[in-house]
């Protein structure tokens, strides 16, 4: 086992509010530096960093990763704080033009989506009703509640199966796969919700229904936008709402891209195994991520904090050519996303499940309905 790994990298995230400072202060060219330092930066980070393939002892104790969690609960008051002052200062600032304006909050988006919306999913993961608490309020100030209950009461149970929309079918290119999770993914977050209940002997409407909660805060971040902005700052907010659901759902996209569980007959599939998800042991996109591309262990064992996630063999589990933020751009020009990928999932086939020639078949006897 190697050394627990530094917690200072995984503070790098730190460095990205202040582009938008200094966007909203100077404006014209630098409106465009958060997208270009989560993208394009750490992809070159990625390039000069290398890869990481140690990993730590998975017994640590909690008590060494104080510092590796303080960067995920000082997060929420960060992104909120930086929001509400671009929600007030934009609106107002003359030397903004209206273009410029939204570039400053699609950047915003792709940082609440890339580590606001990140870090969620590993609070949400944690027993902690604080941290749980911290990722209910960063998913409402980009409008996305139900992640919560989809991600904990579907994605991780029925992952690599027809009843996960968010397993991208092989071949779904992502334009196809990003409508349909948006249509799907509430109505299967409120399902598991109110099965949830019923098994309870509850109603849907009861208050411990979740779904209260979240119509809550996210009524409320819309009517703080209004405040602090108005109408402009409404538009504004949505810009940057739509932009973070978009970056989650092009991770969801690729982190299972044509990977299925071997179905056993009866409605009944084998366990998720690490071979189910893909990994990129890029250690800069890591440092930024906090290991979210170690994600077969995170499937494996869905409470092992971040800095403790392990990675695997090739032969264990699929590994990705590029870090996210790379596999994220492929992912939105389908024709490269297939000739990068395919093949990979040709071979994870060859090599996991020999005995299935025809997946055509396979899966159309799964699924008929399936993409």
């Amino acid at each position: 086992m190697s050394p627990l790994p530094n917690a200072f990298p995984f503070w790098l995230s730190l460095c990205l509010p202040p582009l938008a400072v200094l966007g909203m202060v100077q404006g014209g060219w630098t409106v465009a530096l958060l997208p270009l330092a989560t993208w394009w930066l750490f992809s070159l980070l990625d390039a000069l960093s290398g890869l990481n393939t140690e990993n730590p002892d998975p017994q640590t104790d909690e008590s060494l990763l104080t510092w590796h969690r303080a960067v995920t609960l000082i997060w929420f008051p960060v992104q909120f704080a930086l929001l509400v002052a671009m929600l007030w200062y934009v609106p107002r600032a003359d030397h903004l033009s209206a273009v410029e304006g939204i570039v400053l909050f699609f950047g915003m988006g792709v940082i609440s989506g890339t580590i606001g919306i990140n870090y969620a999913h590993e609070l949400m993961h944690q027993k902690s009703r604080i941290e749980r608490w911290l990722a209910d309020l960063l998913l409402a100030t980009v409008l996305y509640s139900h992640f919560r209950s989809e991600h904990l009461r579907v994605h991780h149970i029925h992952v690599g199966t027809p009843r996960d929309p968010v397993t991208a079918r092989y071949n779904e290119g992502f334009h196809r796969f990003f409508p349909r999770v948006l249509r799907q993914c509430p109505q299967s977050a409120w399902q598991a919700e109110a099965a949830m209940l019923a098994r309870k002997g509850l109603p849907w409407w009861h208050r411990s229904n979740p779904f209260w909660r979240y119509a809550t805060l996210q009524a409320t971040m819309l009517a703080l936008a209004v405040v602090l902005g108005g109408w402009v700052g409404l538009g504004l907010f949505l810009v940057q709402a739509f932009t973070a659901i978009w970056q989650l759902e092009l991770v969801n996209y690729i982190e299972h891209y044509g990977l299925t569980r071997r179905h056993l007959g009866g409605g009944r599939y084998e366990h998720v195994l690490p071979r189910h998800s893909w990994n990129a042991e890029h250690r800069a996109s890591n440092w930024l991520l906090i290991n979210l591309q170690r994600h077969s262990d995170h499937h494996y064992k869905p409470d092992r904090r971040f800095p403790l996630l392990q990675t695997y063999s090739e032969n264990e589990a699929p590994k990705l050519p590029y870090g996210y933020p790379l596999m994220t751009m492929a992912a939105m020009i389908p024709p490269l996303w297939r000739r990068l990928m395919n093949p990979r999932v040709r071979a994870w086939r060859r090599l996991h499940y020999p005995d299935i020639t025809d997946w055509h078949a396979y899966n159309k006897g799964l699924n008929p309905v399936a993409g």
